[in-house]
C-alpha cells in the first residue's frame, strides 16, 4: 500500500527492507559473538557468565530499536496524509503500539531473571530490563521526525524492521520456547500473540 505512488515495482520495498533487516541482524549476530570470544581469550573464563547475560541484553535491546521504529512507522502514517499510506488510521497505530508493549513485559523479564539468578538485586535487574526497553519509543520518536523528511523510505523502514523481528523470532525466541518439558506452551504462547495482535490490527 505505502509503494503505490512509486514507480517501482510494488514489491521492491518489501523485498529489499525484509532482507536488510535480516541480514543487518545477521551481520550483528556473526560480528559480535567473535568480539566476545576474542575478550574471554584474554580475560579468563570468569567472564563467561557475564558475556552470555550481555548478549541477552544486547539482543533485546537491538531488537526493541524496530519494533520502536514500526510503531514510528504507524503513527507517520497515521498522520501525515500525503505519505501514500493514508489508509492507516490512528487506532490501527494505537492498537499496534499496545500489542508492542504487552510484550515488552515477556521481554523484560527474559533479562532480569537471568541477572537476579547471577546474583544482582531484583531493583537492579529489573531497572536493567527498563533500560532495555527504552530504545523503543526512542527509536519510535526518530522515526516520526525522519518520516515527515523522507516519506518515499518509509516502506523500506517499515520491511526493514519486520525483517529484523523475525530474524530475532527465528534465530532466538523459536528454538528457546521449544526447549524444557513443556515445549507445548511455546507453541500455544506464539498462537494466542498472533490471534491478539490479529483481533487488535482489525
Amino acid at each position: 500500500d505505502m509503494s503505490k505512488g512509486s514507480s517501482a515495482p510494488k514489491w521492491l520495498a518489501a523485498l529489499v527492507g525484509f532482507l536488510a533487516g535480516i541480514f543487518f541482524l545477521l551481520l550483528l549476530d556473526t560480528v559480535i559473538p567473535h568480539m566476545h570470544i576474542e575478550s574471554r581469550n584474554q580475560e579468563g573464563i570468569r567472564t563467561n557468565s557475564i558475556s552470555k547475560t550481555t548478549m541477552m541484553l544486547f539482543a533485546v535491546t537491538l531488537h526493541n530499536i524496530p519494533e520502536g521504529m514500526s510503531v514510528g512507522v504507524a503513527f507517520a502514517g497515521a498522520m501525515m496524509k500525503d505519505s501514500g499510506i493514508s489508509k492507516l488510521s490512528l487506532t490501527a497505530a494505537v492498537a499496534l503500539s499496545i500489542g508492542i508493549a504487552i510484550q515488552n513485559f515477556p521481554e523484560g523479564a527474559i533479562i532480569s531473571m537471568p541477572l537476579c539468578s547471577e546474583g544482582m538485586s531484583k531493583k537492579k535487574a529489573f531497572i536493567c530490563g527498563v533500560l532495555s526497553g527504552v530504545v523503543e519509543p526512542v527509536g519510535g520518536f526518530i522515526t516520526i521526525l525522519i518520516a515527515g523528511i523522507i516519506t518515499p523510505v518509509l516502506p523500506y523502514l517499515l520491511s526493514f524492521a519486520a525483517g529484523a523481528m523475525m530474524y530475532v523470532v527465528i534465530e532466538e525466541l523459536i528454538p528457546e520456547s521449544q526447549n524444557g518439558e513443556h515445549s507445548n506452551i511455546g507453541t500455544i504462547g506464539a498462537a494466542v500473540g498472533f490471534a491478539l495482535m490479529m483481533v487488535l490490527d482489525i
